[in-house]
């Protein structure tokens, strides 16, 4: 018995520990149901989904949400979103439902349908902004008309099971849960209406479920050093035998980059595998400041990355200076401790990261300022202790083979150096 018990203790730590984020520990989606109005047979309801994720976006081709109904509810129009399958509705006759099915999957409508089908914040084929990139983007909304349910608070049921792909795998969603009506303002702010009813759904992600593998690398170099640190062998695993090199005259086949229906990569022949690489680079030292780069390129010539971004953790962001060509917003999950950042793009410039190709990467230089109780180069302290890629962590190298700052020998070397130039100025200026 008490074995059991110690099982589904650390049974229930870890599933509820597999979506715990520590650099974004608030982070999830919440997708709330306004039901605006009752109809003779059930309800109107806008949907909304809230991007809470700091960093984490949902890129194309977009959101999938799916749910079971409690009862034999339909769907009888809908705006902003459409189901993926009708289902079954021989039993109606005349007026038909738009879905009839138990479990429907709803999906957002492409950009430029017509106006009558669209409401606010919906119509961007399912992709959603990060909320620390731009949250006015992380928003996404579609309104549904269900029938054959319950007409009052009392009398309906909340739907079940949601499900939410963002593309892919990783979400998990919990339970609705009846929650406070919203309120809404009319465009003067001199009046407030609100919902008839209005209950929750919170979705948090797990790189875990996601993937076993990483999909991302770090790589290392450094202007002290001539080591290149590569990513780890089969950093995201080498079960892939789907890739080319990059000479290969696959390339030149036509629709080569054209994404499959499944996700499936196509990646450029690499002994990491993996679909992203970060390199960051120890560039210059100088007196008060020091300056690395940062380098993102993409193996994968069947994705482009829209809004991509990179979150690095590093002890010295609390006195970043500059950053060259990405825009950088800091990340402070736990308030005083500044030593997390998001990299991203700049808007229409290089917020688009290509297939992978002479084109397929980004990249920025950074400058940052000593602490002179802090500031090292030794035991690898110019580098970052984490590295995610739109919002999964990366593969970073062994600590171990980081490059190393050379020995007092150099020093030695270079004070010798400086003493004969002195010398031979010396005797210039006394012949």
């Amino acid at each position: 018995m008490e074995i059991l018990l110690v099982f589904l203790t650390i049974s229930i730590f870890f599933s509820n520990a597999v979506a715990y984020d520590p650099l974004d520990p608030t982070g999830n989606i919440t997708i709330k149901w306004d039901v605006m109005s009752w109809t003779p047979d059930g309800y109107v309801a806008v949907v909304t989904m809230n991007n809470f994720q700091m960093y984490r976006q949902i890129m194309s081709p977009g959101w999938t949400l799916g749910w079971s109904w409690a009862k034999k509810e339909v769907i009888w129009s809908m705006v902003g979103a459409q189901t993926t399958e009708q289902g079954d509705c021989s039993k109606f006759k005349g007026n038909v439902p738009h879905c009839c099915k138990k479990t429907p999957q709803v999906v957002d409508l492409l950009p430029g349908v017509p106006y009558n089908q669209q409401i606010a914040n919906c119509c961007k084929g399912g992709v959603i902004s990060s909320y620390g990139q731009d949250p006015s983007a992380a928003v996404s909304s579609f309104q549904v008309s269900v029938g054959l349910a319950g007409t009052t608070n009392k009398t309906v049921k909340l739907p079940k099971n949601f499900t939410l792909l963002g593309p892919g795998l990783g979400y998990t969603c919990g339970p609705a849960k009846i929650v406070p009506s919203t309120v809404f303002w009319s465009p003067d702010h001199r009046r407030k209406t609100q919902a008839a009813m209005t209950w929750n759904v919170t979705c948090t992600y797990s790189q875990i479920l996601a993937s076993k593998y990483p999909s991302c690398c770090v790589s290392f170099s450094s202007f002290y050093n001539s080591t290149i640190v590569p990513c780890p062998t089969c950093s995201c695993g080498c079960h892939n035998k789907n890739c080319v090199k990059s000479d290969s005259k696959t390339l030149t086949t036509h629709g080569i980059n054209t994404p499959r229906k499944d996700g499936a990569p196509l990646l450029q022949c690499t002994n990491h595998m993996c679909p992203i690489r970060v390199h960051w680079h120890v560039k210059l030292n100088y007196k008060d400041y020091w300056r690395a780069k940062i380098a993102i390129t993409n193996f994968n010539y069947r994705m482009n990355y829209t809004q991509w971004t990179l979150v690095a953790q590093h002890p010295n962001l609390n006195n970043i200076t500059e950053v060259f060509s990405f825009d950088y917003k800091p990340i402070l999950p736990y308030g005083k401790i500044n030593d997390t950042g998001m990299f991203y793009g700049t808007k229409y410039y290089n917020d688009l990261l290509m297939e992978a190709g002479p084109e397929g990467n980004v990249q920025s230089e950074i400058l940052l300022r000593k602490d002179a109780d802090t500031f090292t180069f030794k035991q690898g302290w110019a580098f970052p202790r984490k590295v995610y890629f739109n919002g999964d962590e990366c593969k970073m190298p062994s600590p171990d083979a980081y490059p190393y700052l050379p020995n007092s020998a150099p020093k030695f070397a270079l004070r010798s150096l400086q003493q004969v130039i002195i010398g031979c100025i010396l005797f210039v200026v006394m012949i």
